[in-house]
């Protein structure tokens, strides 16, 4: 199999490079906006940027775990995402970078990494040995030092195929993308636990992990397919059809009803035990406007899509596809900031500014290094099997 790698690039007047420049203006002045915001409450600036960061490096890892799931499994699906999934994982040194204000900032957010807390309550003294500051810093580096080797890797190697498309590149994807689906979850679980489940540190969940994997990995998905849309029209519009998009489709509603299996799971669990100290999560979850959030979620992010994507039409064309794609990366937002936000705001539905701005900022900056990377390489894997290679000569 053999073309022009250059033929294949990003155009200099593709739409997508006029998004990252837009995500860098916009990034930059809400970024600004979130530093006058820190100086004025600083607690609650930690807190959006929590929910904003969560938000963004669930797309990147939740991509990195749709790859390896494609490398593993095999498919043409697979192939014509690659580049885009490739290209946000390659966006986890930048996340690394931006999650150091969580890094600095423990003492803002999470409750147990105050002493005096700590030593008047028994449950978090039981738990101090983990949820203390120190192994809180070491485990995240740990974290971001195998996600970061891993994505390294799965980018270089696939570079490297297209260069030699008959060697054994695939195979080692294939072979570090097996060992990298178990390293992701067991760090993702880890990492749920202290970003997320922590917040409330007397509640815990022995499925919380499993919910925030099936989570990124529609994120990541659901980020993949505008993208993909928008290669279609060029340069990759003789390889990205109708039947492509009907695939994704497919998978799109395979990840909606993952996340709903996951979510009902937890919640019929803890509705089952009904125990003092699980039940409290809930609550907290369904008074005021939280309640109206909650059956949004139901409603947008599971039973809306789920019926859409039914709809062969619905797959096969591309714009429709995209907008319901975006739509379900919007709720995703909704579910991340109804997992979070909660922690703190107990008695009713509450929605600072900051909860927007600084979302805005780290996604702005985060869009505009995707687009990058995205337009640094040939936007189809050139050396993949899986792709035709009539359509790429």
């Amino acid at each position: 199999m053999s073309s022009d790698p250059a033929l294949f690039r990003l155009p200099p007047d593709h739409p997508l490079r006029e998004w990252g420049r837009r995500g860098l203006l916009f990034g930059a002045i809400a970024l600004a906006l979130a530093v006058v915001g820190a100086l004025l409450d600083t607690e609650q600036f930690f807190r959006s940027y929590l929910i904003g960061w969560v938000f963004w490096a669930g797309i990147a890892l939740g991509s990195m775990a749709v790859l390896m799931i494609h490398h593993v499994a095999g498919g043409a699906w697979g192939a014509v995402i690659r580049r885009p999934l490739e290209s946000s994982v390659r966006t986890l040194p930048l996340l690394a970078v931006l999650f150091l204000p969580i890094f600095f900032g423990v003492h803002q957010i999470y409750e147990w990494s105050h002493e005096h807390v700590v030593a008047n309550d028994p449950v978090l003294t039981a738990k101090a040995a983990y949820l203390n500051v120190t192994f809180f810093r070491v485990r995240a580096v740990i974290y971001f030092a195998i996600w970061i080797a891993v994505g390294y890797f799965l980018g270089r190697w696939s570079l490297d195929q297209d260069r030699h498309p008959e060697s054994d590149f695939g195979r080692r994807l294939q072979f570090l993308s097996q060992g990298g689906l178990l390293l992701y979850g067991l760090t993702v679980s880890f990492a749920a636990v202290d970003w997320l489940m922590s917040l409330e540190p007397h509640w815990f969940s022995t499925i919380y992990g499993l919910l925030v994997m099936g989570g990124q990995g529609l994120a990541g998905f659901a980020f993949a397919i505008p993208v993909t849309a928008a290669l279609a029209r060029s340069p990759a519009d003789k390889v990205i059809g109708p039947s492509q998009f009907r695939d994704l489709g497919s998978f799109l509603l395979a990840f909606v009803m993952i996340w709903g299996y996951l979510a009902l799971s937890q919640l019929l669990i803890v509705y089952s035990g009904n125990l003092p100290e699980e039940i409290t999560w809930y609550l907290h979850r369904s008074v005021g406007g939280w309640r109206v959030v909650g059956w949004s979620l139901v409603v947008f992010h599971f039973c809306v899509p789920f019926v859409v994507l039914l709809s062969r039409q619905v797959k096969r064309r591309a714009p429709t596809l995209a907008i319901v794609a975006i739509g379900l990366i919007f709720m995703r937002f909704v579910d991340i900031y109804w997992l979070i936000a909660p922690s703190w705001e107990r008695h009713g539905f509450a929605l600072h500014w900051l909860d927007v701005v600084v979302p805005i900022g780290i996604g702005g900056i985060w869009l505009w290094y995707f687009v990058r990377q995205l337009a640094s390489h040939p936007v189809l894997p050139i050396g993949d099997p899986a792709l035709p290679a009539e359509a790429i000569e």
